[in-house]
């Protein structure tokens, strides 16, 4: 856990990055009204918080699905802008969105490898609940490697957010989103 401490302390802004990412999530989730639709897909999303942008060793690139850096560059500069692009992408392109520490978006979005047991010793002692598919599975994976600050992810099934932090993580069923602050519906 030292070592976490000492990137969290880094890149000192990563939990406001990680807010920032989980709340417009949690936008797109509420904001969508056809959760209940029969074949309708929902928006989704998988975002990776690293420390570094060394993370080549664990990603493939996933071909013409890039998130439009033109659009939006850095996640903070501008919150509206980032809503916009975060919600074309999770209705139009797959994969996972990387992140780095200082909230720069990288363009190629990528499908992300599991680790072993040999890379990751601690991913054999991981329990998934019935309800994960294999993005929050992956998610939930990745989030031991060591430059991974955070993963988000928004379930196109049933819209729920899901944060994840060296192998824990913390799940916002779509009902539940935003807690005592949500408007009646």
């Amino acid at each position: 856990m030292e070592e976490l401490d000492h990137v969290l302390q880094k890149y000192a802004t990563s939990q406001d990055l990680m807010d920032q990412i989980r709340y417009v999530a949690e936008t797109l989730s509420v904001e969508f009204d056809k959760w209940d639709d029969q074949f309708v897909s929902g928006p989704s999303l998988y975002f990776l918080v690293v420390a570094e942008t060394d993370f080549e060793e664990y990603t493939d690139p996933l071909g013409e699905n890039v998130w439009p850096t033109d659009r939006c560059k850095i996640v903070l500069d501008s919150p509206e802008a980032f809503r916009r692009v975060a919600e074309d992408v999770a209705f139009s392109r797959d994969g996972a969105i990387i992140v780095t520490g200082d909230g720069t978006i990288q363009r190629q979005m990528v499908r992300v490898r599991s680790p072993n047991h040999a890379e990751v010793s601690a991913v054999a002692d991981l329990e998934y609940p019935d309800w994960m598919g294999t993005k929050h599975m992956s998610a939930l994976e990745t989030s031991l490697r060591k430059n991974v600050l955070w993963a988000i992810t928004l379930s196109e099934e049933n819209g729920r957010v899901t944060t994840y932090l060296d192998g824990t993580y913390q799940d916002y069923p779509r009902e539940e989103i935003g807690g005592r602050w949500r408007p009646d519906q």
